[in-house]
């Protein structure tokens, strides 16, 4: 807080630098009375110092490091947020290694594209590909990550984790050995050290069971719903399929992420921003209004839940009032998807979970741009494509089955039981239609599960 004019520049610039250089908010006040002195030139210097550091293990650690992996012949490499720059030096150890690559939700954007190893996400948003790959390795790899889902981690090999950050190594499992250094250099400095290995056929079975995890989400995007019941699968493949190849996507808690997290693909140029450290709703719009003003140029497509925009209608008039070109695409489904997956899994038929929603297309419309609702699943490329071809914001209701599921790679016995009691308990309470139409909408999933 300044209370001089003197003070006010080297504040504020002090705040500049925290925010930027400590990736998180700085606040400087400014009280009014100090705001209309006269200015006074700061002694202190008026530019941020962007330095570029070289951050690795010391020599010792890494040959240690090298020796581990040596000499084991299964290894499994899970990439973070914090190796999205290192993708090409991880792609040369995996092929020195003949690892599978898995990453988490944060990582895709930066590990998936170009990568021939790779064997997809884990954690409640993952596939079931990352998560063997993980556990049937003699070691894992951990680079740049702070995986937060214990239950998805291997607990009977070795895990070494490599973080610019030393203070999370270990946070999350215990660990053969932690090492601290930015992900790029320590690769680099790592390659030399590695024996190539020239068995493959770990990462041959880990590629040929992610394909056929990939044909297994094929399913759901081959599956026509019915009437206002549109599978949010197919959803997210076309907006896969259409949003330009370096657009921003803005993701909502729960089900949105779901869908994002699996069935939209990387590039190398294209960002997921999410509320991933919080998993607080309605983040997908307030972010793609950011990212918009901070990116003019680039496509944003913001991935909304029905529960999350209806928390924060009133920014569609900021949209409006900045005429800012993002694409909303409602993903209607009725219902707090989430709240109500998680209530079933333990047991517990769904309880105050369904929405009673205003016509999203309406609303926009009423804030004065575009607005489209979608009833019908041939509809969908259609009204996405029209969306994107809009200069303005444009919004696209479509409205999805409220029974499409999002089962995690690993099902505990708990989890099965809990909706096996579940859907036994909708049966005996009259709602035996309910319990059909999950089962028609997820046969494939079910069966894994009862």
């Amino acid at each position: 807080m300044a209370t001089t004019a003197t003070q006010a520049p080297r504040m504020f610039q002090a705040a500049i630098q925290h925010a930027i250089h400590h990736k998180g908010v700085a606040v400087f006040g400014l009280p009014g009375d100090v705001s209309s002195m006269p200015a006074e030139e700061s002694i202190a210097s008026r530019q941020n110092f962007s330095c570029e550091t070289i951050l690795r293990p010391a020599d010792h650690e890494l040959q240690g490091l090298a020796d581990i992996l040596n000499k084991h012949p299964k290894i499994t490499i899970f990439c973070g947020y914090g190796a999205r720059e290192a993708h090409d030096e991880i792609v040369q150890l995996a092929a020195a290694l003949q690892a599978p690559i898995g990453y988490s939700f944060r990582g895709k954007m930066g590990m998936q594209y170009d990568n021939p190893y790779e064997v997809g996400m884990t954690g409640l948003l993952g596939l079931p590909s990352a998560y063997h790959s993980m556990h049937e390795s003699d070691v894992v790899l951990l680079l740049g990550t702070d995986f937060p889902y214990v239950p998805f981690m291997p607990t009977n090999n070795k895990i070494i984790q490599i973080d610019e950050k030393p203070e999370k190594l270990g946070r999350r499992a215990k660990l053969e050995l932690g090492l601290c250094g930015k992900i790029t250099d320590t690769v680099k400095a790592l390659l030399p050290l590695i024996i190539k290995k020239e068995d493959d056929s770990f990462l041959k079975a880990q590629l040929s069971l992610y394909d056929k995890v990939k044909g297994h989400l094929q399913t759901y995007v081959d599956n026509v719903g019915a009437e206002d019941m549109i599978q949010p699968e197919y959803v997210a493949s076309v907006i896969n399929e259409l949003a330009a190849k370096d657009a921003i996507f803005t993701l909502d808690t729960g089900m949105s992420c779901v869908w994002g997290a699996r069935y939209i693909h990387a590039t190398g140029q294209r960002k997921f921003l999410g509320s991933f450290n919080h998993g607080s709703m309605a983040n997908a719009m307030p972010m793609a209004i950011g990212a918009a003003l901070c990116y003019p140029g680039r496509q944003v497509v913001a991935l909304c839940g029905d529960g999350g925009i209806s928390m924060l209608l009133g920014d569609l008039a900021t949209i409006k009032q900045y005429n800012l070109p993002i694409k909303l695409i409602v993903f209607n489904n009725r219902a707090l998807g989430m709240v109500k997956l998680e209530m079933e899994v333990d047991g517990l038929p769904d309880n105050e979970t369904d929405m009673v929603n205003p016509d999203f297309a309406l609303v926009a419309q009423a804030m004065g741009f575009k607005g489209i609702t979608v009833h019908h699943q041939s509809e969908v490329k259609g009204a996405i494509a029209q969306a994107i071809k809009e200069d303005g914001p444009v919004l696209v209701n479509i409205l999805t089955n409220p029974n499409a599921l999002a089962m995690p790679p690993k099902i505990e016995w708990e989890q099965a039981k809990g909706y096996a009691i579940t859907l036994g308990k909708l049966i005996l309470g009259g709602r035996m239609d309910e319990v059909l139409d999950i089962i028609k909408s997820n046969y494939k999933h079910l069966s894994d599960v009862i």
